[in-house]
């Protein structure tokens, strides 16, 4: 039985689809995270990797495998931009690809200053001179070559959080609509992940030049300002960053567990 699975299309997720249709019997589609997690929500999908908070608003999602979206310190394709200094900070636009990151935004910023800052949509084909406010979060490939010396601050969210937490944060994870996914699809995903990372060098090869990156830049994204295992410390900081959440009313408080299904 062929397997709908839902990808984000970004450059981040490269290595964890690396030869996934080879290994598995799937449909594999690429799109905006936001629009992932709604697919697999309408059951479009079998399994996607979908923003963390999709999986922490508690709609009956199952975590399928230990490969996920992170990072242990700045993370580069994350950013909120300052016209004004961060304390002053009264408008936020959001990226309209995230969901992860929007909600991050709003604890460092709720945590820090005490601000909780009206919100605007920035759409993912706009112009980031298009949007007015105060702040604006970028996510994604086109977050990573910003020129940033119009902005009074530049935000590195995964740096940010790591200097507020000392703990790792999870953007997104790979997750199933229940739990009755046939253990080879989890299989199928934590091996994608390990061929990927030990294929790097071919992905970064064939993906470099497409976002106008260096070989070496490339590389130092995937392997040193991402990280793809979700483990013990990235559970916390997860557990964490809901806490929090559930705190400024950004989740529910019948925020889903953070319970790994069996892999």
């Amino acid at each position: 039985m062929s397997v709908s699975i839902g990808a984000v299309s970004y450059l981040n997720t490269k290595p964890l689809i690396f030869g996934l249709q080879q290994q598995l019997d799937c449909q594999l589609r690429l799109d905006l995270p936001s629009r992932l997690a709604d697919d697999l929500a309408a059951r479009k999908l079998d399994v996607a990797l979908i923003p963390s908070v999709e999986f922490l608003r508690g709609r009956q999602f199952s975590i399928v495998s230990d490969a996920c979206i992170a990072c242990r310190g700045p993370v580069r394709s994350v950013r909120v931009l300052f016209r004004k200094p961060p304390q002053r900070a009264r408008s936020l636009a959001l990226d309209e690809g995230s969901r992860t990151s929007a909600v991050l935004a709003q604890v460092l910023l709720a945590r820090r200053y005490n601000i909780r800052p009206s919100l605007q949509s920035f759409k993912i084909d706009a112009a980031v001179d298009s949007v007015q406010a105060d702040a604006v979060l970028m996510i994604g490939d086109r977050a990573m070559n910003i020129d940033t010396s119009a902005y009074v601050a530049d935000w590195d969210l995964g740096e940010e959080w790591t200097r507020e937490t000392g703990l790792p944060f999870v953007f997104a994870m790979w997750v199933a609509a229940g739990s009755q996914i046939p253990a080879e699809v989890s299989q199928a995903l934590q091996r994608a992940r390990d061929a990927g990372l030990a294929h790097i060098d071919s992905i970064v090869a064939a993906e470099a030049p497409r976002y106008g990156l260096t070989a070496t830049d490339c590389r130092a994204y995937f392997l040193e300002q991402l990280h793809f295992t979700l483990g013990p410390r990235e559970l916390a900081g997860l557990d964490l960053f809901r806490q929090w959440a559930i705190d400024l009313q950004l989740l529910p408080a019948t925020s889903q567990p953070l319970v790994l299904a069996p892999l």
